[in-house]
């Protein structure tokens, strides 16, 4: 009985519908296991279409950027353009490329492909640990708004005006009082630099060359002490410049073509690509060896005609405060293909030459030392006795006299060592140690020795313009920095990444239509943000700033055909205010706030911007918040942007805009 019960149990509707709904269950979980064990494995969707029940996604086999499609959907942030869309992945025979020293064989190759830049490396190299600025954001005090210096300051230059610290010098007679001496930390720049009254905007490049608007320089003493050699007079509102000098009296051109006709291996903007033009006036000199395609750097110390650099720097010539003094001026060895001194009021053979082994310090072997002064051409006794005295001083550094024609002389540095080597024992100036480094500038002493010629010929064999701009130069192996791959490598992988950025600026902000020509790199690493400029057509030149705290990358830039300078950003630079156009600092704040106070170099930048004048600011995030304060705080306009990378990426762009801002 109870048998039978439980047989009509397994009978009852309830108990045949589960069995019946598990069978089905496992029937259609093993055919959908055997299913997706054949053939390819693809992800099938269902077909709108009639006839069919599965299709294949039209999407099968392609691969996207997913990167790139979140990028397109966050309109809330205005971002840097993205200069080009990431290709898709190589096909696997693609794949065995180059990123080192040894090729896909295992060979050694200077031959590589750049591959992928990645901005981490590019900005930081050389700069690997990064101190913690201290203070949590939370504990930060509120910067205040910056207040205006007195009038009087209006052309302030903090380190060459330091009235207090010249008093206590022990001596003057060599020159030491136009050197540097900053000021103290309790006496540093705190308030923002004024205009002179009546300021405009500056005259743009070229009209710039030949005039300049008074009121932004308005001082008459060089009107009235060279009024009569052809080099600026005033006309109503304007300063104008005839194009003449002490010794050219009739124009800087016809007197670039005298020199071009004496020696004809000099080729300007070829051979030829960058000049020192010592005691250089208003600049008329390298203001007309630009249009011969070549870059000039024109100095003067601050002296009694005080305002020789700031006329130079309004009309768009580069240019820089500097004096032949007690100390190695702030540029490497084998830096210019020819320096000039048209009546620079040098004496070149005071100390036994110290002043002139500086010249042939910074000279490239083989280059051009031109002197154009009175003892060259005038029969007088003293005259005649310092003409002497010059051959002699000349001929024991191995310089040749190439020619001497009407107010010229113009000398030959030697290509290698080999002349310093066959002197007689005991000829001075002897050569430098053998450890002695060349490139070695900030703070350093002049030596009373002859700068060595590397035997590898590094610095001497540089490829003619256009070319060198990317070329990259011997010396790059002679740079003392930390790299993990291919200093040729990291060269090109530099300029590509440059090259594309400044593409985005062009499209994103319209840089084409800003007035840009003085231009200044803060961290310039090899230069690469100067060759974009370059490349992409500026009408503009820039100043490249290697800092201190970082490898020392001067000569590169040099070899390139560009300008550079040595300099610490703890410290103020040297150069009148209202000098730049633009001010460009990638990858500076986050190293300099642990050795340097970042308001005082925030001040430094408007003391040395134009009004109207642009800095950008590329950086990481944790310094981005401060400085845009700071910013604000001295009255700039400033906004926050993404880079190319995203809204998630570590770092962003602080645009900034300074204002006229008047007492």
């Amino acid at each position: 009985m109870k048998a039978s019960a439980g047989l009509d149990l397994f009978k009852t509707p309830l108990v045949l519908k589960i069995a019946g709904f598990t069978l089905i269950t496992l029937t259609f979980f093993y055919l959908g296991k055997h299913w997706s064990s054949n053939g390819d494995q693809q992800v099938l969707f269902f077909s709108s279409s009639p006839g069919t029940s599965v299709g294949v996604s039209p999407n099968y086999g392609k691969s996207f950027n997913v990167t790139a499609l979140i990028a397109q959907n966050q309109t809330d942030t205005v971002s840097e353009p993205e200069p080009t869309q990431q290709p898709p992945p190589p096909p696997a025979k693609e794949l065995d490329r180059t990123f080192g020293i040894i090729d896909g064989d295992g060979k050694m190759s200077d031959d590589f492909e750049v591959g992928e830049v990645d901005p981490e490396v590019v900005e930081n190299w050389g700069n690997e640990t990064e101190i913690d600025s201290g203070a949590g954001e939370g504990s930060r005090a509120k910067i205040k708004r910056f207040e205006l210096c007195p009038e009087s300051m209006r052309e302030y230059i903090p380190c060459l005006d330091n009235v207090e610290a010249i008093k206590k010098l022990k001596s003057t007679e060599k020159g030491e009082r136009f050197e540097r001496h900053c000021p103290e930390k309790e006496k540093e720049l705190n308030c923002l630099v004024p205009p002179p009254k009546g300021y405009r905007q500056p005259l743009p490049w070229p009209r710039s060359r030949d005039e300049v608007w008074f009121s932004n320089v308005p001082h008459t003493r060089l009107v009235d002490d060279k009024g009569g050699q052809n080099w600026i007079t005033k006309a109503k509102d304007k300063f104008r410049f005839p194009g003449g000098g002490t010794q050219f009296i009739h124009g800087a051109d016809q007197y670039l073509d005298q020199i071009s006709k004496m020696v004809p291996d000099i080729a300007f903007g070829n051979h030829t690509r960058v000049v020192l033009d010592v005691g250089c006036g208003v600049a008329s000199f390298g203001a007309y060896l630009l249009s011969r395609d070549v870059v000039p750097l024109s100095i003067a110390p601050k002296d009694v005609h005080e305002n020789q650099i700031q006329f130079a720097l309004e009309r768009g010539v580069p240019a820089m405060v500097a004096a032949f003094a007690t100390h190695r001026l702030l540029y490497p060895s084998q830096a210019f293909e020819i320096i000039h001194c048209s009546r620079c009021r040098i004496n070149w053979t005071r100390d036994d030459g110290i002043l002139l082994l500086e010249v042939n310090r910074m000279m490239r072997a083989g280059g051009y030392f031109a002197w154009a002064a009175q003892p060259v051409y005038k029969h007088e006794q003293a005259l005649e006795e310092q003409w002497e005295e010059m051959l002699n001083l000349t001929t024991r550094l191995c310089w040749e006299l190439v020619k001497k024609e009407g107010y010229i002389a113009i000398w030959q540095k030697p290509k290698n060592n080999s002349c310093y080597l066959s002197r007689d024992e005991g000829v001075s100036p002897p050569l430098c140690d053998q450890d002695d480094d060349p490139d070695k500038v900030w703070y350093v002493d002049l030596k009373p020795c002859i700068t060595r010629i590397p035997e590898n010929g590094y610095g001497a064999n540089v490829t003619a313009w256009p070319a060198r701009l990317h070329t990259p130069p011997d010396r790059l192996q002679s740079i003392q920095m930390d790299a993990y791959i291919s200093r040729k490598e990291l060269f090109k992988a530099e300029s590509k990444y440059w090259s594309e950025i400044i593409s985005g600026y062009v499209r994103a902000w319209h840089w084409k239509q800003l007035k840009l020509r003085n231009v200044l790199d803060m961290k310039a690493g090899f230069g690469g943000f100067a060759a974009a400029l370059i490349d992409h057509g500026f009408n503009s030149w820039v100043m490249n700033v290697v800092p201190v705290s970082g490898p020392n990358t001067l000569p590169v830039i040099y070899d390139r055909g560009l300008l550079g300078v040595m300099h610490d950003w703890c410290e103020p630079f040297d150069t009148y205010p209202r000098t730049y156009d633009l001010l460009h600092a990638s990858g500076l704040f986050s190293v300099e706030r642990k050795r340097c106070n970042m308001s005082t170099i925030m001040l430094e930048m408007d003391r040395i911007l134009r009004p109207g004048g642009r800095a950008y600011i590329r950086d990481t995030l944790d310094v981005m918040e401060e400085l845009q304060e700071i910013a604000n705080a001295m009255g700039w306009h400033s906004a926050l942007h993404d880079t190319s990378e995203g809204p998630h990426a570590s770092y962003r762009i602080l645009v900034c805009d300074k204002r006229l801002l008047r007492s």
